[in-house]
């Protein structure tokens, strides 16, 4: 039987977090210093993973995305994408990365059978770098995004955490760069999914906002085609017919009520929502000796509670115990 939640939700997209390491710090994700990161041993292993993707494809999931902490750090995770690629029913593989260690990987990653990627990139200038990441690298994700494209990516989607007070002298410029290059955008509004829960409401940056500072500077914005529901972002083009902007607004305008995704963290736990307070182990069933049939009793387990959405703007909101780079981007 397909994932099909309470509400009529099917599910058909699984991000799997392959490690809760980075190799940078931005404040959105992860602290600074003093992290505990899961021993190596608590971590899924490539076999697990595959196990736990296959049993996921024969209840209908068909898009896989590989996530962190930073999944580039995880040694030889071409590999992963090679079995991953060979599942029956997996129709797309993607990658989100920093990309500090993309150039490096690229080419053995595309010939794996990986087809998209997802590349941080929150400004343009080294100091806006350093300032969100805490760590230099500005260059090297650069050099990341074009080996990116000469190893064979034609599908390259730059993602900014829009942040008030940070970001706002990065939008337009990184608008032009993308266009320039032809790289797909998206501006995501700063969560409350920081390890050291800063977050204030003050703090987001609104589509809406960035929208309008983006037509001031190249003109009308385009409301997109919708091909997948599902997806999160709102796309609009360029009226100049060069280049498309997408905004995902998860504080502003929630997305929830066609969100077909599950979550699994490097450990092997299965998240129903970015902002689950519950989890259900799958790791537990993995190396107990479980069947496949008990694995997918699992997963049709946490399809069957998700709530209707994640609800940061209600009062009943609680804000999960684990960071980004704990649950996986």
């Amino acid at each position: 039987m397909p994932l099909v939640d309470s509400f009529g939700r099917v599910h058909t997209n699984l991000r799997i977090s392959v490690t809760d390491r980075c190799n940078i710090r931005c404040f959105y994700c992860m602290p600074d210093e003093n992290i505990r990161f899961k021993p190596r041993s608590e971590l899924l292993t490539f076999e697990e993973l595959a196990r736990l993707a296959s049993v996921a494809a024969g209840l209908g999931i068909n898009k896989l995305r590989l996530t962190g902490g930073e999944p580039l750090v995880r040694a030889g995770l071409h590999q992963l994408v090679r079995v991953l690629a060979a599942i029956p029913g997996v129709e797309d593989i993607a990658l989100t990365t920093n990309g500090i260690l993309l150039a490096e990987q690229a080419q053995a990653l595309r010939d794996a059978g990986l087809q998209r990627l997802n590349i941080s990139l929150d400004g343009l200038s080294e100091a806006t770098f350093q300032r969100i990441a805490r760590r230099e690298g500005l260059q090297r994700v650069i050099d990341g995004i074009f080996a990116a494209r000469r190893a064979g990516f034609e599908r390259i989607r730059l993602n900014a955490v829009a942040i008030r007070g940070i970001t706002e002298p990065e939008i337009v410029p990184l608008a032009g760069f993308a266009r320039e290059h032809g790289f797909e955008l998206r501006f995501i509004e700063f969560m409350p999914l920081d390890a050291e829960q800063h977050w204030q409401s003050e703090q987001v940056l609104s589509g809406e906002e960035i929208r309008r500072l983006l037509e001031a500077a190249f003109g009308e914005l385009i409301p997109a085609d919708r091909p997948d529901p599902s997806q999160p972002a709102t796309d609009y083009d360029f009226a100049d017919g060069v280049g498309r902007i997408g905004f995902i607004n998860p504080v502003t305008q929630s997305f929830c009520g066609d969100c077909n995704r599950l979550r699994v963290t490097a450990e092997g736990q299965i998240r129903n929502c970015l902002f689950s307070i519950e989890e259900w182990d799958a790791r537990a069933l993995l190396r107990g000796g479980a069947s496949d049939e008990q694995i997918a009793a699992l997963l049709h387990a946490s399809v069957g509670a998700k709530k209707a959405g994640h609800g940061i703007n209600s009062d009943e909101f609680l804000r999960p115990a684990r960071a980004m780079y704990q649950i996986g981007g």
